[in-house]
Parts: C-alpha cells; structure tokens; sequence
C-alpha cells in the first residue's frame, strides 16, 4: 500500500513539472514573456544603463539586471525563443528604450517573430538571465547553451569573453602621500 501511495505521488509530481515545464510551441506573447514580470504585457520604455561588475562596466537593464548577448544571434536577430527565453528573457520594449552612461546612438530594436520588440545595443539582442537573483550577479557569463555562449556586454557593445582574472586591473592611487618610503 505504501508503494503504491509513494508511486502515486511521484507521477502526480513528474506531471505537475511536466506541466510547468511544456510549451504550447504558439507563438503568443504569453508563451514568451519571461517569468520575472508580473503581467503578459512587455514593459512600456525598457532602460539601459551601466554598472561596474568583476567584468568592469557592463550593460544593465533598469532594474539593474545583467544585460547578455548570445553568439548564435545572427545580426540583429534573436535566435532565443520557446525554452530558451524562460531562462533567458529577452529585454523587450513597447516603446523607444531610454539610456544612461552608454552610447545612445548603439542603443536599438529589433522585431521579433514573437511580436514583440527586443532591445539591442551595437546590434546585440539583449537578455536577462533568470539565474541572475541579484542585480550585481553575472552567473550567466560564459555560459555555452541554446547554440551559443551567453556574454555580459561592455559599454563599448562588444561581448565580454575574459574572465575577471585575466582582465586588466587598474592599480589603487596611492594614499601615502609620499615617494615610497624606503
């Protein structure tokens, strides 16, 4: 009896996460918005701004969160869609996004076969990566999935491929005030 009560539950828990795990393969706006909003509808005006990481200054939307770029995009184009944009949510606008600290004239859109409006910078499609809990985090770096590698971007709009340890450090001013002191 207890076997069967013990399988019982374990298929009911397989199809629950079955269930929330399925796609229905439309291509609603609903099926592709990402899991972090909290209504079906793309926000109004998406931001970009900037933000020092262990990567330097980076890319991030106006909630703070790491902005990637996927290397299999081809141009402008988002090649993210179904299971790749539940983990990756797309940085989609509804209007022109607004910038901060970053060269506006890299700052676009581009049209995507969901109908909606993705936000790109120097022609990137930009994204969000749902193991980011925190708006400092950039657990999504180098990560090789979906037919690509995911990377945070520079102010410059190009991908950041070095890992914090091999880029350049900018050496501390000096607070002694004198000529070394030996």
């Amino acid at each position: 009896m207890n076997r069967l009560i013990i399988a019982s539950a374990g298929l009911l828990g397989a199809a629950a996460l079955a269930a929330g795990c399925s796609s229905s393969g439309s291509s609603s706006s609903k099926a592709s918005t990402p899991p972090s909003t909290s209504s079906s509808a793309p926000a109004a005006s998406s931001a970009l701004h900037t933000q020092n990481s262990q990567f330097g200054q980076i890319l991030v939307n106006s909630s703070g969160r790491t902005l990637y770029l996927l290397t299999a995009d081809k141009g402008n184009q988002s090649t993210c869609y179904n299971a790749c944009a539940a983990i990756w949510a797309p940085d989609v606008t509804t209007g022109t996004p607004t910038s901060s600290g970053v060269t506006a004239s890299m700052v676009g859109t581009t049209a995507r076969t969901d109908h909606t409006t993705q936000v790109t910078y120097n022609g990137h499609p930009l994204y969000t990566y749902a193991g980011d809990t925190n708006s400092t985090d950039v657990n999504g770096e180098g990560v090789a999935t979906f037919g690509g590698t995911w990377y945070v971007l520079g102010v410059n709009g190009n991908a950041i491929t070095t890992s914090p340890s091999t880029m350049p450090s900018t050496p501390a001013p000096s607070t002694s005030g004198g000529g070394g002191g030996y």
